[in-house]
């Protein structure tokens, strides 16, 4: 059953009564085609025009939609013989991070992943997607494999952050994002980063320094969570939405600052309405951009990578 967010009310309460409609013509044999014709145009007008104004809270709630897909849908759907490793080989298998080896377009690849997960069961079973250490460990464990056998990176991001318990902070949180960032940006193979839903802080840019790095339409980015802002700046988190207009987290917002390379369309009604066309847009853009990585040797595409991250902090805002 498809989740409505608050701001869809309108287009929810449309598209109940088309469902109505077509329960009442399989039931009493009524011919109503022209008027559920009539509501579902007049759905997807509301549809288009709502999805046309997004504010950046809206957008926030987009980005953290249950039903879009999450990185072990993508790695199903383009990454083939997939081949998943767990642990870190220091401590533990970490869920919330999801990796290992396949192919994409039938040239080998090691993908790398945040998971939130898709139903209670397994949102626990991933940690809603929150790493500790031993996740990001996992992570660069996987880098250096790819590092050791000439293999491109392809790292899908969707989470809030990295887990804040302090078992995680005791195991040395903030050093194994630190060595996992390092572990990206040294790499002497191609990187693509996708942004599917969330990017959150630390535990986002731990999987996200790439040679190219992409946003899906209506993820975000950003240092901290618009209710993390919002507690520190007026110590009310109710003041999220405030938060997120002046965080400048959109895709759009990032592109415009140059921290970003590509903002990936969604279908209308975000990528929950049609996950397999979303998905497929991602392969896409992932096809295009990779060739040329691959043509460069590693010495100019770390170097390469380097001026672009170094660049960002000379760059003068928009």
């Amino acid at each position: 059953m498809r989740q409505f967010l608050d701001f869809e009310k309108p287009v929810a309460e449309l598209e109940d009564k088309i469902d109505e409609l077509r329960r009442m013509s399989e039931t009493d044999g009524i011919n109503i085609s022209e008027e559920v014709a009539r509501l579902t145009e007049k759905a997807d007008r509301q549809l288009r025009a709502t999805y046309a104004k997004l504010t950046p809270w809206q957008k926030v709630q987009v980005a953290r939609h249950a039903q879009r897909p999450h990185t072990l849908d993508y790695i199903r759907t383009l990454v083939t013989e997939y081949t998943p490793l767990a642990g870190d080989r220091s401590f533990a298998e970490d869920n919330a991070v999801v990796g290992g080896l396949g192919r994409f377009e039938n040239r080998p690849v090691v993908v790398v992943g945040t998971e939130r997960g898709d139903d209670l069961d397994t949102r626990l079973k991933h940690n809603f997607g929150m790493a500790r250490p031993e996740g990001y460990r996992k992570v660069r464990r996987l880098v250096e494999l790819a590092s050791r056998f000439a293999l491109p990176i392809l790292s899908f991001v969707d989470t809030a952050g990295a887990f804040p318990g302090i078992e995680a902070e005791a195991r040395g949180q903030a050093e194994a994002i630190a060595r996992s960032t390092d572990a990206f940006l040294s790499a002497p193979v191609p990187i693509l980063v996708t942004v599917i839903g969330e990017g959150g802080s630390g535990g986002a840019i731990a999987l996200g320094a790439g040679d190219r790095v992409f946003m899906l339409e209506h993820s975000i980015y950003s240092v901290i969570s618009p209710e993390g802002c919002a507690s520190i700046l007026w110590r009310d988190t109710t003041q999220a939405a405030a938060a997120a207009e002046a965080m400048k987290l959109t895709a759009t917002d990032l592109r415009n600052f140059r921290l970003i390379d590509e903002i990936i369309p969604e279908p209308v009604g975000g990528a929950h309405r049609d996950p397999v066309v979303t998905i497929q847009a991602v392969g896409r853009a992932i096809a295009t951009a990779l060739p040329g990585l691959l043509a460069l040797d590693p010495a100019a595409l770390r170097a390469q990578r380097r001026e672009k991250y170094l660049a960002m902090s000379r760059e003068p805002a928009v």
